[in-house]
């Protein structure tokens, strides 16, 4: 009984040690992550990004770019309604005060305050930094993509009513750039965003971060702050 014990005493310990040996390298998987992220005065990343919900029987799939300014909060998102030929779906962009949503079908742009405490859903930046507050994080393991390592590390929130309950992240073992974030809610949605091109330090004026209302007449502006 004593051997069983202390048997079960050590699997218990050597259990815990990987644990925590997994979440230390994941850690340090997503510190080189977010450090390099940072590093760009501004990057530019061409993505696709699908919504899957089974029950719902819903699938979707549209491609998009986002601008972004790691340091100050500021982006752009576009989003296409289709890869074949690219035509503007949706925008959204911040400038770090302020987030303007552009519903280009409606002709209708809403305003309302930054989104900094975001899902990731509305600003596709988030999946670089996500981790850094609110969330517990695992390192489960490598795979190869088309002959290329990846890393994988799950993230789970310590806030149980998130809407977001786990990310599944596959990073690019060498560049360590963000591959592909899959997102799963509540409601039984899976969004994923893969990231197709990463461009660092592109030209981003500040105007690309605002809302531009000369450039696009006709257009409603309907304020929810």
């Amino acid at each position: 009984m004593k051997k069983i014990i202390a048997y079960t005493i050590l699997a218990i310990s050597t259990y815990s040690t990987a644990f925590a040996q997994k979440d230390s390298q994941a850690k340090a998987i997503l510190n080189q992550v977010s450090q390099k992220y940072r590093s760009y005065d501004v990057i530019k990343t061409d993505f696709t990004f699908s919504l899957n919900n089974q029950q719902a029987n819903i699938k979707e799939t549209q491609t998009g770019t986002l601008i972004s300014k790691a340091k100050t909060g500021k982006y752009r998102v576009t989003l296409y309604n289709s890869a074949a030929k690219p035509e503007v779906d949706k925008e959204i962009m911040s400038d770090g005060k302020s987030q303007w949503t552009y519903l280009k079908k409606d002709k209708e742009v809403q305003v309302s305050d930054a989104d900094k405490g975001g899902d990731g859903l509305s600003n596709p930046a988030q999946i670089f930094t996500m981790y850094e507050k609110g969330f517990k994080y695992l390192y489960t393991g490598e795979q190869k993509i088309a002959g290329k390592a990846y890393q994988n590390i799950e993230l789970t929130p310590e806030d149980d009513k998130k809407a977001i309950f786990k990310v599944k992240l596959t990073i690019d073992k060498v560049k360590k750039q963000i591959y592909s974030a899959l997102l799963f809610d509540k409601n039984g949605n899976r969004y994923t965003y893969t990231v197709r091109t990463f461009t660092p330090n592109v030209p981003a004026p500040d105007a690309t971060f605002a809302w531009d209302a000369k450039g696009h007449p006709g257009v409603e502006l309907v304020d929810l702050r």
